[in-house]
């Protein structure tokens, strides 16, 4: 390629290109110990820079002070978190509702943390319950079907408030979503023909475990028409409301009680303490957290106390032995 005067014009831009020629050549392979090498390398850097954010995570400890706070304003992570009895919390509760001057009549919550952990990493499956209160604190109803193909159990269903009753021909419709209600009871006779609804209705499907199936249709239809249902969430929470702010507090306790000793029913016999921490608020207030002496069940108190005694034993035990040699 030339130009005027002879000249190559490559020669002339090639000074000017150095780089696009550096770019244009072929690099020469890099073995392939190199970069797994550097991987390497990279990884151990990274594995090294988490062990030190995790020791000067460790190495911040924030001791509370023994005294409580004497101002209203203070920092909350220096002190220990208040607990207070269940009777002491409510009257808190419906007093923070008069000087807020809010509703009086709005609900009361509690969030349930659970000890789900158990043995060899496993852990306790998350379950849902429906449980009848003491006290009842809102007028809803909910709808519930019943399975039988009985005239008479039929007629028993329909008295005691079931919103739909019917047999097989039910199922279609389901399927096909034309019926929806709240909850499904069966009797123990049509169970085997309402296999195809397993993985329709999965949770709600009739079981002995959840009191949906029985002969007993006007107990199964007043627990699931008036009963509070709850579930945990995160494997390990429970969050439902119990009571009105408005309701007597030997209401509000006893409907608490009721429902702790429904969840303690699905704690493993062979784990320790269910119940680590439970919260009460109302729908405008902040959370307290409960003391749990006095409230959680007798078979819960009683492994408490057996857990304790079992550690006491183990931390003698190496004292007797060096008195012994």
């Amino acid at each position: 390629m030339a130009a005027a005067g002879g000249r190559c014009v490559w020669r002339v831009l090639a000074p000017h290109c150095r780089w696009a020629l550096a770019a244009a050549l072929p690099r020469p392979p890099q073995p392939a110990c190199c970069y797994a090498a550097a991987a390497k390398n990279a990884k151990k850097g990274s594995q090294k820079a988490k062990q030190e954010e995790a020791k000067k995570k460790k190495g911040i400890i924030r001791r509370p002070l023994m005294s409580k706070p004497v101002d209203d304003v203070y920092l909350t992570w220096l002190y220990k978190r208040p607990s207070y009895n269940v009777e002491e919390a409510v009257g808190m509760l419906k007093k923070f509702q008069e000087l807020d001057f809010t509703h009086p009549k709005q609900y009361v919550y509690i969030n349930v943390f659970l000890d789900t952990a158990l043995q060899k990493k496993k852990k306790v499956d998350p379950f849902a319950s429906t449980v009848l209160l003491p006290h009842r604190f809102t007028d809803e109803v909910n709808k519930v079907l019943v399975f039988t193909e009985n005239e008479q159990e039929a007629e028993i269903a329909r008295e005691n408030g079931a919103a739909v009753v019917g047999g097989v021909e039910l199922i279609k419709w389901i399927l096909e979503d034309e019926i929806q209600v709240d909850s499904y009871v069966a009797v123990p006779a049509i169970m085997p023909k309402l296999i195809p609804l397993r993985n329709k209705l999965r949770r709600k499907y009739p079981s002995t475990k959840r009191n949906s199936l029985g002969h007993d249709i006007p107990k199964m239809l007043q627990l699931f028409r008036e009963g509070l249902e709850y579930t945990v969430e995160d494997e390990r929470l429970i969050k439902t409301r119990i009571a009105r702010l408005d309701m007597p507090t030997e209401q509000i306790v006893a409907n608490l009680k009721t429902i702790l000793e429904d969840i303690c029913k699905f704690k493993p016999s062979s784990s320790g303490p269910f119940v680590r921490k439970l919260v009460i608020r109302s729908s405008t207030s902040e959370g307290l957290l409960l003391n749990l002496d006095g409230l959680l069940p007798e078979v819960e108190k009683v492994e408490e106390k057996e857990e304790e005694t079992v550690e006491e034993d183990d931390e003698e035990k190496p004292v007797q032995e060096s008195v012994s040699t």
